[in-house]
């Protein structure tokens, strides 16, 4: 089983919030994968990483090319086990995935500002927890990242 942290974006957007997470997921030497809900945000977030200042440096591409194993991040929208061997699992913009347990750890981000996102969270914390899924609930606070109970 994985364990899934579900984020609540309360003070940034995901561009802002996503790059902080990844950085770190490759400081500890691990690979990420991207799921996103369409082709355009996963596009959208690629450029957006590029441009990003902290951290400074976040090696990623698309999911489907020749270099997929090279990568240590992957963006895509097809949830399928990543070129790359990610054991890292982002889910955007309402994005699921019926391979939750293939990955070691799980990112759920979603935007607290937007009802339906946050009702489609409550949902997606319902189905893992059912299917026995570690969790852990993440809200964004002044200081950072703040684990609620």
């Amino acid at each position: 089983m994985a364990e899934i942290g579900f984020y609540h974006l309360t003070r940034t957007r995901l561009e802002q919030a996503l790059p902080k997470l990844l950085g770190r997921v490759l400081q500890s030497g691990g690979r990420a994968f991207v799921l996103c809900g369409e082709g355009e945000r996963a596009k959208a977030l690629d450029a957006a990483l590029w441009t990003v200042a902290d951290p400074d440096w976040l090696p990623h591409g698309l999911a489907g090319g020749e270099n997929d194993p090279l990568q240590p991040i992957l963006l895509g929208t097809a949830d399928v086990p990543p070129g790359n061997g990610a054991r890292f699992l982002f889910l955007v913009d309402g994005a699921e995935s019926a391979r939750l347990g293939d990955y070691d750890r799980v990112f759920d981000l979603f935007d607290g500002g937007d009802e339906a996102a946050v009702a489609a969270a409550r949902r997606r914390w319902a189905a893992a927890k059912a299917g026995g899924h570690a969790l852990a609930y993440w809200q964004q606070g002044a200081g950072g990242w703040e684990r609620k109970t």
